[in-house]
């Protein structure tokens, strides 16, 4: 036998060109799998019944205790789901039989090494500004206001009315008016996008609502067609009845004029000789 690949057995144009290879394969490895799992099962030849086969290797998966809800023929194929369900569990069954048993993975540790750390550079910039700023000279100093210039701000300030008002503000307009003022300017308050007939989505918005526009149409129209289809095969019913009776009743009237057709055929000929020969003769 030759080695197969793991995805032999999943789909059945894997082998297009010899599609009883696959079956013979499987019943060759779920019979060897049936006998390591502990029960006696012959080897298949090639040419043995399909359905005699895959009904033994049934039989023995239901032994296993295993619940067989698919028709025989879905193994028929060789491959597909129920052909590597069939292989997965007599292989179970097979494992179980060796008292095989699967361990625990051991993951390895990783090993992170150390990372060397690195100075930012913002960092860096940074403490340069700060350096610069402390080795600048102070220029406050240049910038100071003269005293007596501040006292005669202050001053000039004190002199000033206040422009605070004594009292809470309280509005003098009519709130009628306020509303109608807001109807009046409202329209020219609205901004408006223009739409760009280029942009994808207003063709996808008009393709939606031409989509929902046809599937309304369709379904009123549907029901008036229907209609009319029953109209028109109830008349064409109607006619073909006519017919039928038009042709029996007229039926024995066109025998008798094709019986008589025949019947006046030969005088009616000679008649017409006799009509066209000369009068010397």
């Amino acid at each position: 036998m030759k080695n197969t690949t793991r995805h032999y057995f999943v789909s059945s144009p894997y082998l297009a060109f010899n599609s009883g290879e696959q079956f013979f394969m499987f019943t060759i490895i779920a019979a060897w799998l049936i006998n390591e799992a502990g029960r006696p099962f012959p080897e298949p030849q090639e040419y043995d019944e399909p359905n005699a086969t895959v009904a033994n290797i049934l039989a023995e998966l239901r032994a296993f205790g295993v619940k067989v809800d698919f028709p025989p023929s879905k193994l028929k194929s060789g491959s597909g789901e129920h052909v590597c369900f069939v292989l997965d569990r007599l292989a179970e069954e097979a494992l179980k039989r060796r008292g095989f048993s699967f361990r625990r993975p051991n993951y390895p540790t990783e090993t992170t090494e150390e990372e060397s750390v690195v100075e930012d550079d913002a960092e860096l910039t940074l403490s340069k500004v700060e350096e610069e700023m402390i080795e600048e000279p102070d220029d406050e100093e240049e910038n100071v206001m003269d005293l007596e210039t501040l006292k005669l701000r202050t001053t000039h300030t004190e002199v000033e009315p206040s422009s605070k008002p004594d009292e809470i503000l309280e509005s003098t307009v009519d709130a009628a008016e306020w509303n109608l003022e807001v109807e009046r300017v409202l329209a020219q308050l609205k901004v408006t996008v223009r739409t760009d007939n280029k942009d994808w989505r207003i063709h996808v918005d008009q393709m939606h609502q031409h989509k929902d526009g046809i599937k309304s149409s369709l379904k009123e129209a549907k029901s008036y067609l229907d209609k009319l289809q029953e109209d028109i095969g109830k008349t064409l019913e109607k006619v073909g009845s006519r017919e039928k009776y038009i042709n029996n009743q007229l039926e024995h009237l066109i025998q008798e004029s094709h019986v008589s057709k025949l019947a006046g055929e030969p005088s009616s000929t000679r008649r017409r000789s006799a009509t066209s020969r000369p009068a010397g003769g």
